[in-house]
């Protein structure tokens, strides 16, 4: 049984969600597709790996987080973790890393690699736009394409990103590129012509027969994205639009060669907080 069928979906729109249905439809979702992500999508990710998007493209090669020895010893959280094998990769670097998910159904599949690699890492199961942190109580903060693109409200996700770090901490993650918004959710020829506005925000949501979401993703410009992490203290350091590999020819949803190619399909945010 498919995820859709399991809640009922019978339906496409895009309308406006609150904060609340967006967080109810999420977490539902999560939790009946977590097994089927992890059999899809689980050799790709690892169970100790810290892979930033489809491209490929890891924290062992790119060092957003810090160079290569600087994270031993740093507290780090991980936001959105799904199953955390980017913080048991953390925990081989010597880093002591917090991994939060809004799934149970996920947290359930991080317990389950962390027995099988003998790497456990401290799980909490939380919505992002509320961290249940303390103030000022990590180095740094990541998320690998988690929580952000779901939440109505990513601007307290920032704010809170800001609230947890120390000063100068840094703040990096990973979302789908902002442009693919405009383009139809598809690998193939269909993918390339712009279909809808890139200016319209409208987000993404499949329902129920009730009406009831089921599922809800949001689109925000590079513009909004940019304007959110100033006003919670971040400056930008870098903006990272990884290129797909010439020789990587494995699908993962809207990701292909083929877009690849021609589009960015990943934008990762590399930031740091003020003092």
């Amino acid at each position: 049984m498919g995820t859709e069928t399991e809640l009922g979906t019978v339906g496409v729109a895009r309308r406006a969600v609150d904060v609340a249905e967006s967080a109810r439809a999420n977490r539902r979702w999560w939790d009946a597709d977590a097994d089927d992500y992890h059999a899809e999508h689980g050799a790709f990710l690892g169970d100790s790996d810290f892979v930033w998007g489809p491209e490929g493209l890891r924290e062992e090669q790119a060092r957003l987080l810090g160079p290569a020895g600087s994270l031993a010893g740093r507290s780090v959280l991980e936001v959105g973790a799904g199953s955390a094998m980017c913080s048991r990769w953390l925990v081989g670097q010597g880093a002591r890393p917090v991994a939060f998910d809004v799934s149970a159904g996920m947290l359930r599949h991080a317990v389950e690699a962390a027995a099988r690699t003998g790497t456990p890492v401290p799980l909490v199961q939380a919505d992002a736009q509320r961290m249940p942190f303390l103030a000022d109580s990590f180095d740094l903060a990541f998320s690998a394409f988690g929580a952000i693109p779901f939440v109505a409200d990513s601007a307290a996700v920032m704010a809170e990103a800001a609230r947890v770090l120390r000063p100068g901490g840094r703040w990096v993650f990973a979302v789908s590129h902002p442009i693919r918004w405009a383009f139809p959710d598809s690998p193939g020829p269909d993918g390339l012509t712009a279909t809808m506005s890139y200016f319209d925000r409208s987000p993404y949501v499949e329902f129920d027969a009730a009406g009831q979401a089921t599922y809800v993703e949001q689109h925000r410009t590079l513009g909004d994205r940019v304007r959110e992490l100033v006003a919670a203290g971040f400056r930008l350091l870098d903006l990272i639009e990884p290129e797909w590999p010439e020789d990587q020819t494995q699908e993962w949803g809207q990701w292909s060669a083929l877009r690849g190619r021609l589009l960015p399909g990943t934008a990762i945010f590399v930031t740091e907080l003020g003092d």
